[in-house]
């Protein structure tokens, strides 16, 4: 008996030591083959495809100087961490580029040469820590003649790191950049206010919009005034942002452009924020709507401009006035990954998008066009009054009464496209006719002679039914990081631009890089259960704002009544109607709260259930598997 317990223990002694041995030899074989295994389940830390396509494209040495004060005593753990991973992704890009890629390690002391090497690439020390040393960590990219330095790489970027080192390597590959328009009334270039009204009105002058600055970097970006009478040949992409009262000569000008090969993207707006009135600066108020009604019509598409679309399944709550409770506004889409076209190269990686009070796009398409959706609302959706929405959300959301329909918020169309303007370019107003007469006094039976009908090839259009999808407001949070601006992605909005851009301008070798930068893991099944709770209770409250607008409509007209020169003095009939009405607005308010409080309970309840189901699921079927496992085992113990 005992030599049994004797060679029991000593196996399982040997046991472990052998599976030590193993770990430890599997980790230094890892190691030594800079191998990583990854197990998420988007392949975050994995190199994407994309990337791989720019590594194999190097045919003539490169060298990457890596940066990084690793000497230094001060430096914080985090900084150490996310430099350990810099180093690691270099070592996997030198692993695919064949040999190419050659990589300097340099420690920047002060006063030496790695440091005077840094600052003429063009890579400059940061304080990580307050009271901490200067310290180095940055890269610089050079082929000759090109140059690309990343000054710095704070860990907040960590997961753009992919992207970052991926453009600026493209970069240096490129030699001549693919010219992008952009024709807008809108301050997208930046915009600056004369110094008497930034005195008045204590304003600044505005910046671009990172967008465009985003785009800058890849692309020679060109503005195009919104009343050209045609598209430079150069441009090869063109951006047409809120084209609110375009003229028909600009469309003719943009339909000829999309006839002579090049690519559009429209984005248009029934409601845009970032168009202020500001004919009363103490009010202002959002600009009217845009489109691009010819050539929307020949392509057999209508964009809604007299409503936006309210989406139970992607509304959020939010503070929509300072000290106010927050609500749901459900024109404020954040449509996930049910309403994103996950087939698509340039949004197979975004899981989310925000695009407030949006408008949508019917028809079929005309023959010869293919239509893909790329972003759409759930079923669970409604068209409504653009002001309402802004001014009353809680009123959307009671009134609230679904269509069934899911609605086109951005789609792209390919093919052959056919001109919208056959018989020519079209007569200019008024006020530009004889201007226009003295350029072109051709004869009427010319005058569709010059115009191109049809393309020659297939093209391509992208149209986005919103405008401020691309502020910085919905798109970015800019953050002043111890004097370097540091832009963070709020959603995919500014990842999903620049892929759309990237597809169009002919390069798509970054587009499955950039994606990766944003990775949120909407809780899609409970807003949809939250969703089908707020139905639950639409139809009470709904009869209940009735009852009590009535009792509050009644209790006016009562009020408002007087008997001869009765001014202030009321008759007993009358203060008795208005006593039963006040109690009757009393009760319809005590119900309607309590209604609202059900709901919110519901709603509560509903999460926390959700939170301990996913916190201690698992924990919970190990525990049982655990069991289990234990229980066979004794009933064979007890076999035996």
């Amino acid at each position: 008996m005992k030599d049994k317990k004797l060679d029991t223990l000593l196996f399982s002694t040997i046991g472990v030591a052998v599976m030590f041995v193993i770990v430890v030899a599997i980790n230094l074989i890892a190691s030594a083959m800079n191998t990583r295994v990854d197990l998420t389940e988007n392949k975050v830390y994995t190199l994407s495809p994309g990337t791989k396509a720019i590594l194999g494209k190097i045919d003539a040495p490169v060298e990457v100087r890596f940066y990084y004060s690793q000497s230094q005593v001060r430096i914080p753990e985090q900084i150490k961490t996310h430099a350990k991973h810099v180093e690691d992704l270099l070592a996997e890009f030198r692993q695919y580029s064949h040999g190419n890629l050659e990589i300097k390690k340099l420690d920047p002391q002060p006063d030496s040469e790695a440091e005077d090497l840094a600052n003429l690439d063009g890579v400059d020390g940061q304080v990580y820590e307050a009271g901490g040393d200067k310290i180095y960590l940055g890269i610089a990219i050079s082929q000759d003649p090109q140059k690309v330095a990343l000054p710095a790489l704070p860990p907040n970027r960590e997961r753009l790191l992919e992207y970052d080192l991926a453009r600026a390597l493209s970069q240096v590959l490129s030699t001549n950049k693919p010219v992008v328009g952009v024709m807008t009334p809108l301050p997208v270039f930046g915009m600056k206010m004369p110094p008497q009204m930034r005195m008045q009105m204590g304003g600044q002058n505005q910046e671009p919009w990172v967008f465009l600055s985003e785009l800058k970097r890849d692309f020679e970006v060109k503005q195009v005034q919104m009343d050209a009478d045609k598209i430079d040949d150069d441009i090869k992409v063109l951006l047409v942002i809120h084209p609110k009262e375009i003229k028909d000569t600009a469309q003719y000008a943009i339909d000829q452009f999309i006839m002579r090969g090049g690519k559009l993207i429209a984005c248009l707006d029934p409601m845009s924020l970032a168009d202020v009135n500001r004919q009363n600066p103490m009010m202002p108020m959002p600009g009217g709507a845009s489109n691009l009604d010819k050539l929307l019509k020949a392509w057999g598409l209508t964009f809604e401009t007299t409503k936006v679309v309210a989406d139970m399944n992607s509304a959020r709550k939010l503070t929509v006035r300072q000290g106010a409770q927050p609500e749901i506004v459900p024109t404020l889409l954040f449509v996930t990954d049910t309403g994103i076209s996950k087939d698509d190269v340039v949004a197979n990686q975004i899981d989310e998008v925000l695009l407030p009070f949006a408008g949508v796009f019917t028809g079929t398409p005309a023959s010869g066009l293919k239509q893909t959706v790329l972003l759409k609302t759930s079923k669970n959706s409604q068209l409504v009054e653009p002001f309402m929405a802004q001014m009353s959300p809680s009123k959307i959301v009671d009134d609230f009464k679904s269509a069934d329909t899911s609605y086109a918020l951005a789609v792209r169309l390919e093919g052959k496209f056919k001109t919208a303007f056959p018989d020519g370019k079209p007569e200019a107003k008024s006020e530009d006719k004889d201007k226009d007469d003295k350029k072109d006094e051709k004869k009427p039976e010319d005058k569709g002679k010059d115009t191109l009908k049809e393309t020659k090839t297939d093209n391509a259009v992208m149209l986005i039914g919103d405008t401020d999808w691309l502020s910085d407001q919905f798109s970015v949070q800019v953050q002043n990081f111890f004097g370097q601006k540091i832009v963070q992605p709020r959603n995919g909005n500014l990842p999903l631009t620049q892929n759309i851009v990237e597809q169009f301008a002919g390069d798509q070798n970054l587009i499955g890089v950039r994606s990766r930068g944003t990775l949120n893991r909407p809780f899609t099944v409970v807003k949809e259960m939250q969703a089908q709770a707020n139905a639950r209770f639409q139809q009470e409250i709904g009869k209940l704002q009735k009852e009590a607008d009535e009792a509050n409509q009644k209790l006016s007209e009562l009020q408002g009544k007087k008997e001869g020169n009765q001014r202030f003095v009321m008759s007993k009939e009358q203060q008795e109607e208005i006593e039963k009405f006040k109690k009757k607005r009393a009760d319809a308010n005590k119900h309607l709260k309590l209604v609202r409080r059900d709901l919110a309970k519901d709603i509560e309840s509903l999460e926390l259930r959700t939170k301990v189901i996913n916190i201690a699921g698992m924990p919970f079927l190990v525990a049982a598997a655990g069991i289990a496992l234990a229980l066979v085992r004794k009933q064979k113990t007890k076999a035996q």
